[in-house]
């Protein structure tokens, strides 16, 4: 009988891994399956959790006022130049130009007199014709506007979010995606109601004829004293009360505009914010909390301003009504038709581009700043 070689390999009856003198030299069991299975897919980016923003820990209304407060101020003076601009396009002309005629009490330029073809068209015709200082004109008064609004605007917002948002988790979870939805046009309707005189004080400083009248433009109280200049003093409380509504020309314009187009920008921001900050991971600095914000905001900002812009030219028209007997008649619809039977749909989308130039960086600058300020002050507090 013929021995078998010592380095020959023979099989184990029930498998096929070779045994040489007796050895098993099959590969380990946790290598086998490594080699056998598939490579698992990349995982997905990270994303936020709902209601979740870095530095937003347990601050309070206080904190979040005074951080809304500064991007409010901040904003106010960057972005008035194109606030002007977006005005002076809804009215087609200058206001100081001599030759405008009268609809109703609204200017509108002749056929003949030029029309504006853009942001920077208005801005170097404005600068032209009635010097740099006039595109600061209202500073004033948006200050005065933006710093009570914001004020109770975004905090509100951060409020109204984060209690949604739990509330439905546990309740509704299909839900969540649209908290923002909604609590941007809850939080928006409670700071334009409250805040409402002084824009349309703003609105009209703006539209104020400084070269038809020959005198420096009013001031915010002046020109809230001159819109309330027709309400007489009486006995009677229901009259009275009915005359001060002057001072909320326009809110149903304000309201119509306004909460479709917070409603629009937090739907659109939040998800992109949270997708950007999910790519930082778990420790963002100032930096990063900076550009995902200013990035989602302008981009929302943009795409709300242009969805909305109809209704931001019936507002602008029905606050520049002189005529308070028909300003308070106007409705919103009234103000629309009246645009679409004098232009059309181009005159619907008039001066879209300086109102879509003016949204993107103001809520770029707004939402960021505010962000960033909430971030080093939660940050301060966890290291004292």
């Amino acid at each position: 009988m013929v021995e078998a070689e010592p380095w020959a390999t023979t099989a184990s009856p029930d498998s096929t891994v070779p045994v040489i003198n007796g050895h098993d030299f099959s590969p380990p069991e946790s290598t086998a399956a490594e080699l056998s299975s598939p490579s698992p897919p990349p995982p997905p980016p990270p994303q936020l959790k709902s209601g979740s923003q870095p530095g937003d820990g347990n601050l309070g209304l206080a904190e979040r006022a005074f951080s809304a407060a500064g991007a409010a101020f901040l904003s106010a003076v960057l972005v008035n130049p194109l606030d002007v601009a977006k005005m002076f396009a809804d009215l087609r002309c200058s206001p100081s130009c001599t030759r405008a005629g009268v609809h109703g009490t609204v200017s509108i330029c002749p056929p003949d007199c030029f029309h504006y073809k853009g942001t920077l068209d208005v801005l170097s015709k404005v600068i032209r014709q009635e010097g740099v200082a006039r595109l600061w004109r209202g500073t004033n008064a948006g200050l005065a506007l933006a710093v009570p609004t914001v004020g109770i605007y975004l905090p509100c917002y951060d409020v109204f979010r984060n209690w949604l948002e739990g509330l439905t988790a546990q309740n509704i979870p299909g839900a969540t995606p649209y908290v923002p939805l909604v609590a941007g046009a809850i939080a928006r309707s409670l700071a334009c109601a409250t805040c409402y005189p002084i824009e349309l004080a703003r609105t009209r400083m703006q539209a104020f004829k400084a070269a038809q009248t020959g005198i420096k433009p009013p001031g915010v109280w002046k020109t809230l004293l001159d819109v309330l200049s027709h309400v007489r003093s009486d006995d009677n409380l229901r009259k009275n009360v009915k005359g001060y509504r002057v001072l909320w020309t326009g809110m149903g314009a304000q309201l119509a505009r306004d909460v479709p187009y917070s409603a629009i920008c937090w739907a659109t921001l939040e998800p992109i914010r949270r997708r950007l900050l999910g790519y930082v991971g778990e420790e963002p600095n100032v930096a990063s909390v900076f550009g995902a914000n200013f990035s989602a905001g302008f981009v929302a900002g943009t795409i709300s301003a242009a969805a909305t812009c109809p209704l931001d030219v019936a507002k602008t028209r029905r606050q520049i009504e002189k005529d308070p007997v028909r300003a308070l008649r106007m409705t919103t619809r009234q103000t629309l038709m009246e645009v679409w039977r004098g232009g059309g749909m181009r005159a619907l989308f008039t001066g879209v581009g300086p109102r879509v130039g003016r949204a993107g960086p103001s809520v770029g600058i707004v939402v960021s700043f505010y962000e960033v300020v909430k971030f080093v002050l939660h940050h301060r507090y966890e290291k004292s």
